[in-house]
């Protein structure tokens, strides 16, 4: 395991919003975390990206505690995408996606052609290459979060933490998104934590699934087990059957609306 968190446990003054959460990740797995809101996700993803420091239990990189790593080293090796992250109006797309660079080019070094070609795969990859010089004011939702995302991507770190990515996003780019996700994993090898809405987009693309409800991790392993344990149902309060296509692609859950 390259990143690991044992025994985690996260208070807000009298609210325990983590409690005894332990889950471990390799590189190159793609691990979806899902729960009902409040149910401690973002949480866990702060505190396993280093930005929340525990109460009890650790969180630990590489072999070395989470405490013990430089701010500017570890956003070389893990980058962390918030649900609402925030820069000025008059930053330009390619200003923002530099920024993902930061930690290999610093304050008083000039770009080199490597940083170039980061940004420029980060623009690509998340369809902005049109849009470098807009400035953010005048994007729409969606392009801002993936401008967003670019900028992560840029990064360049082998671990890559999203809280709710798609957020904004039309169906057609959510998909682009989820897919651009699933190549980073299987072509680089980079380690995806990504909390999501979507269960079904969950059940797709994540090799294993950590389903937390009032702070607790209620379950953790892959999609088609979790399909069998009525778990989602019960944890969301939803009725509803898993689906399972001919095609060996994840199960899906179909729900039922009552009317």
């Amino acid at each position: 395991m390259i990143l690991k968190a044992t025994n985690v446990g996260v208070r807000y003054g009298a609210h325990r919003a983590l409690d005894a959460f332990s889950l471990g990740f390799s590189q190159g797995e793609i691990v979806a975390l899902i729960g009902p809101n409040g149910s401690g996700k973002s949480t866990a993803l702060h505190a396993l990206a280093g930005l929340t420091s525990p109460d009890e239990g650790e969180v630990v990189l590489d072999g070395r505690e989470m405490r013990a790593w430089k701010r500017r080293n570890l956003a070389k090796r893990l980058s962390f995408l918030p649900q609402a992250p925030y820069a000025p109006d008059d930053m330009s797309v390619e200003e923002l996606v530099r920024q993902g660079r930061f930690a290999h080019v610093g304050l008083f070094q000039s770009f080199r052609s490597e940083d170039r070609e980061a940004v420029e795969w980060a623009l690509e990859s998340t369809g902005l290459e049109t849009l470098a010089d807009r400035g953010l004011k005048a994007l729409s939702g969606g392009e801002r979060q993936r401008a967003w995302i670019a900028a992560a991507l840029a990064q360049e770190s082998g671990i890559l933490i999203l809280d709710e990515p798609t957020s904004f996003l039309d169906i057609g780019h959510q998909v682009e998104i989820l897919e651009l996700i699933s190549r980073l994993s299987r072509k680089r090898g980079v380690t995806v934590i990504i909390a999501i809405h979507d269960l079904n987009h969950a059940m797709a693309i994540a090799d294993r699934i950590a389903l937390l409800s009032a702070g607790r991790l209620v379950f953790e392993g892959s999609p088609t087990a979790l399909s069998g344990t009525g778990l989602l149902e019960k944890t969301f309060k939803v009725e509803g059957e898993f689906i399972q296509s001919s095609g060996g692609e994840a199960p899906y859950l179909q729900v039922r609306v009552r009317r």
